[in-house]
């Protein structure tokens, strides 16, 4: 029996790319974002979900909250989607700022060894992912479940489900209110679909 997951990043809240955001510091949509988030949840593909579960951060929930009212489902908050824990020495940083650090220079260039201030690793992130998805796939065997998280939490579980290297995750793009399709059964998973935006 396979399980369809939409892999769905949350929608841009305001100064997306400017600063390290992480978990600490919870950004709501902004105005953009939520006719983003909006536009997604007209989205055929939510059609017939029977679950969505999001991230912690209000990012998420209230990019969820839109897809939920649309086919009306409630959303379930997951720790195991949330952010990377960055911590509080990278939180908040400008990347201009952050690229003269030493830590998150190789953070950037060995994704399998790096961890962040706060101790969490890529490898950390993909087994929570994973721990999560597996549990999801025998609760709603066979159906199709909404996951809305964060850019590098849906790299994880893409390189985790078929079988790619960690590194592998620079050389794909998330974009913001995107959705990406992974099928997964007993006997292994498929990428349906990588980062479509509308």
């Amino acid at each position: 029996m396979t399980t369809t997951f939409l892999l769905v990043r949350h929608a841009a809240p305001d100064n997306i790319g400017a600063f390290l955001a992480g978990r600490d510091i919870d950004m709501s949509l902004g105005e953009a974002g939520r006719t983003q988030a909006a536009r997604l949840a007209e989205r055929h593909e939510f059609r017939g979900a029977i679950a969505i579960y999001t991230s912690p951060r209000k990012r998420t929930r209230e990019t969820a909250a839109a897809i939920g009212a649309r086919i009306g489902l409630r959303e379930q908050v997951s720790d195991d989607l949330d952010e990377i824990d960055f911590g509080t020495a990278w939180t908040g940083k400008a990347f201009a700022e952050l690229h003269a650090d030493p830590g998150w220079q190789w953070w950037n260039e060995d994704r399998r060894a790096a961890r962040t201030p706060a101790g969490e690793s890529l490898e950390d992130v993909r087994r929570r992912i994973g721990g999560h998805m597996v549990t999801a796939m025998h609760r709603h065997s066979g159906g199709t479940v909404v996951l809305v998280s964060h850019a590098d939490v849906i790299k994880a579980a893409v390189t985790r489900h078929i079988g790619l290297p960690l590194d592998a995750i620079d050389r794909m793009e998330i974009s913001p209110a995107s959705i990406t399709t992974l099928a997964v059964g007993d006997w292994g998973a498929k990428l349906v679909h990588l980062n479509v935006v509308l």
